[in-house]
This record gives structure tokens, C-alpha cells and sequence, in this order.
């Protein structure tokens, strides 16, 4: 989520519809999903809806971890992409999910700012469990649809869970305020959902598109070459 205030050819994709999906399981995480934790840069490339691939990825829905996934090497590993992903110049956002990397698992990197420091905490398997008070109504954006801006209404308050890795044991949260809305914001990534399928109206936002000019001029926002050829 952005505020202020695996890809493959589309000959593949007719294939997989034809024969069912080859990204077999063969220990934690799939082969495509391990090959983009480990191969990405320390900053990683962000699907973004424009692109028809990357839309594909991103309408996904995602799945929890398994124990196994949960306590393998390659979480902490993807837990820091995203953690240094959302704080880059570039990037800059408040939540960022793994369907946005190209993880079809139910992954959110948040900025609680709501807590001392505002950390930015990743939640493994996370879900809601309850949305509370008055619906409000406020802008968001989006790191996967970069210089648009939206309002779109939420709920005051949630209630989540997720998976803590180190015991395997779920942990539950009360959250408020606009950190309630980021949560909710990477929740729909994780089903699928983009905000703009809710948002009452959508513009385009200037100065948001200014600011990334000249990263895109550096090439910042370049998907990987290794994506486009289905290694994984």
C-alpha cells in the first residue's frame, strides 16, 4: 500500500490451462517461489496490475504456510526483501504483500503506525477475523498501481490473526485507525482484491508520478530478466 496525508509467456499460461500447473512442491515453498526469494535483489520487483501478466499473479489467491514453510530458512529470507522493499526510495509504501513480489502466500510486510518507531512487521498466514466499528472513508494507493489514488471505504477497526514462526502458534490483534486500514488494504491483495475494485473514485496523482520519474528514468521499476523466462 502506498499513502501520502512470477511472470511467465503467455504461450505458458495456455499451457497451463491445458495441462494444469507445474510449480510442483518440492520442499518449503514451491520451485518458482523459491527461485524468486532467492534470486531477487535485496529490493524486489513489484507486480503491477498495468502489465497482463503481472494482473494474472496479482488475482491469485494465496494460502497459508505449512509448518514446514513457516520454519524454513527462505521465510526470513523473503521476510527482509519485502521489510527493505517497502522502506526503498522507490517504493515507499505502508504494507506490501507477497502476492506483489509473486508469493501466492498469505504474507503481509506492515508499517505499525501505530507503535513506537513505526516498524515495519511481517505476518505470516494472516486473516481477518472481524472488522469493527463505523465504515470510514479515506485515500489509499497502491505500490502495484503506482500514480493513482483512491477513496475507498473501511471498517475503523480489526481484528487479526496470524502464525507466529518461531512457535507455530496462532496470535490475534485488536488494531485501529489507519494501521486498521493498511491491514485491511493487504488482506484483499492476499484474495485477489485491489482497492480500486472498491474505491468509490479513482484519480491520478500527480505528484506521485513526478516523484518516481527519475527512478523509473534509472530503471528502477525494470522486471527482472530472469522472469520473464520461466525458470522457475
Amino acid at each position: 500500500m502506498k499513502t501520502r496525508f512470477p511472470v511467465i509467456p503467455v504461450l505458458a499460461v495456455l499451457i497451463l490451462i491445458a495441462c494444469g500447473s507445474p510449480r510442483k512442491l518440492r520442499g518449503p515453498f514451491e520451485v518458482w517461489e523459491r527461485t524468486i526469494i532467492t534470486m531477487s535483489d535485496s529490493v524486489m520487483y513489484v507486480f503491477v496490475k498495468s502489465e497482463f501478466m503481472d494482473s494474472i499473479e496479482l488475482r491469485a489467491h494465496c494460502r497459508d504456510l505449512s509448518n514446514e514453510e513457516l520454519q524454513s530458512d527462505l521465510l526470513p529470507m523473503l521476510a527482509a526483501k519485502m521489510r527493505a522493499t517497502l522502506r526503498s526510495p522507490q517504493q515507499g509504501g505502508v504494507g506490501l504483500a507477497a502476492p506483489q513480489v509473486g508469493i501466492h502466500r498469505r504474507i503481509v510486510a506492515i508499517q505499525r503506525l501505530d507503535k513506537p518507531g513505526e516498524p515495519v512487521e511481517v505476518y505470516s498466514n494472516l486473516h481477518v477475523l472481524a472488522h469493527l466499528g463505523d465504515t470510514v472513508r479515506s485515500p489509499e494507493g497502491c505500490l502495484s498501481i503506482p500514480g493513482k489514488r483512491g477513496i475507498v471505504p473501511r471498517f475503523e477497526g480489526v481484528v487479526v490473526r496470524w502464525t507466529d514462526p518461531e512457535t507455530l502458534q496462532p496470535v490475534t490483534d485488536t488494531v485501529h485507525g489507519f494501521t486498521a486500514i493498511i491491514f485491511q488494504h493487504e488482506a484483499d491483495h492476499l484474495d485477489g482484491v485491489f482497492y480500486t475494485d472498491k474505491a468509490d473514485t479513482v484519480w491520478t496523482d500527480e505528484a506521485w508520478l513526478a516523484e518516481r520519474a527519475p527512478y523509473e528514468a534509472a530503471g528502477a521499476y525494470v522486471k527482472p530478466r530472469w522472469l520473464y523466462g520461466g525458470e522457475y
